[in-house]
């Protein structure tokens, strides 16, 4: 890479309407703020798929964006213009431009050297509430950026893996908690290990979906839990009150033990939750506290390692092994979720 690509400056330029726009020296637009010509963009098919992912996921990497609408283009190097189309250009019939890209991305090393990542913007959340696709359930998003990006490029890439299977369909959180009529909080009475006092605590998982399974015995159904572990809370806590592994170990082994889940969710397949954590060492740490905190748990509880999230993150493309490589549980074999037996 030559001086010049790597550290190129920014100048005043004047575009074809005659504005001035910021670009690089080798006349490229700035990635983090949108630079308009004045171009008319008029959402197509395709672009409601992004918005819709988008919207059911969380932000994502284009490489996931290409994914899901690898069928409607011709070329990856047009549907990038696309994308970047949308990220710039600000006539269009909801006010503004349709994705946005989330700064936090910017915060790691040789960020512009690295995929982008993009979200919805207001005029996004205008079309799609205008076509009906809006849902108010699956727009909660809370906890830090990171963790989000996380769970949402979890859940993107089971679905896409399922995508290239006609033996699997992927059954995304809008509809289970549409059908449930309730959002993905539950409030559960776990006891205090120290005193056996009760405490109702909130459960909220950071996903949930299902799969439906073609056999040869019918359809079958599972549903999954996820949660994204970048080894930022405590394993265990001497303060009950703050969140912790053992703690939400508590929970689970109420909610998921106890069949509370099928209440709440109306659910009336199995569960198993999906643990992704960072750093492979922290399989080991968490499955301590299963053996000796949770062990009913042990055989729902499932680990993969995804280290693009770890300290210096990177923004990843879609990781198929999600869905057809193995989840490791603590004394018992591996399972893979794509199959409805093990």
């Amino acid at each position: 890479m030559t001086p010049t690509a790597r550290f190129a400056s920014f100048d005043a330029e004047q575009d074809r309407t005659g504005q001035l726009t910021q670009h690089d020296t080798l006349g490229r637009r700035r990635r983090r703020r949108p630079q308009s010509t004045g171009k008319r963009v008029s959402l197509q098919d395709r672009d409601l798929i992004w918005l819709q992912k988008l919207h059911e996921h969380g932000p994502l990497p284009s490489s996931f964006l290409l994914a899901f609408a690898k069928n409607t283009h011709r070329s990856a190097k047009r549907t990038k213009e696309r994308l970047t189309d949308l990220f710039n250009e600000d006539n269009t019939a909801h006010g503004g431009p349709y994705l946005s890209r989330p700064p936090q991305q910017f915060r790691t090393l040789d960020s512009r050297y690295k995929q982008l990542v993009y979200d919805l913007t207001p005029a996004a959340e205008k079309a799609l509430k205008q076509a009906g696709l809006w849902n108010s359930r699956t727009a909660k998003r809370p906890g830090p950026w990171l963790h989000g990006f996380m769970v949402s490029s979890i859940t993107a890439s089971i679905e896409l893996a399922t995508r290239d299977r006609r033996d699997l369909t992927f059954i995304p959180k809008s509809r289970l908690l549409e059908r449930a009529g309730k959002d993905l909080r539950c409030p559960v009475d776990i006891p205090d290990p120290e005193t056996g006092r009760l405490y109702k605590k909130d459960l909220i998982p950071d996903a949930l979906f299902a799969l439906e399974y073609d056999t040869p015995a019918g359809k079958r159904y599972r549903s999954f839990l996820v949660e994204a572990d970048r080894s930022t809370e405590p394993a265990t806590s001497a303060n009950f009150n703050r969140k912790s592994w053992r703690r939400s170990l508590a929970q689970y082994e109420r909610y998921v033990g106890q069949d509370l889940y099928q209440n709440h969710l109306r659910l009336k397949s199995s569960i198993l939750i999906l643990n992704v954590v960072t750093d492979p060492k922290r399989i080991v740490q968490i499955g301590r506290i299963i053996e000796t905190h949770a062990p009913s748990l042990a055989p729902r509880m499932l680990f993969q390692a995804w280290e693009d999230f770890g300290p210096v993150f990177t923004p990843p493309k879609p990781r198929t092994a999600l869905l057809e490589g193995g989840w490791s549980r603590v004394n018992l074999p591996e399972v893979r979720i794509d199959r409805a037996k093990n």
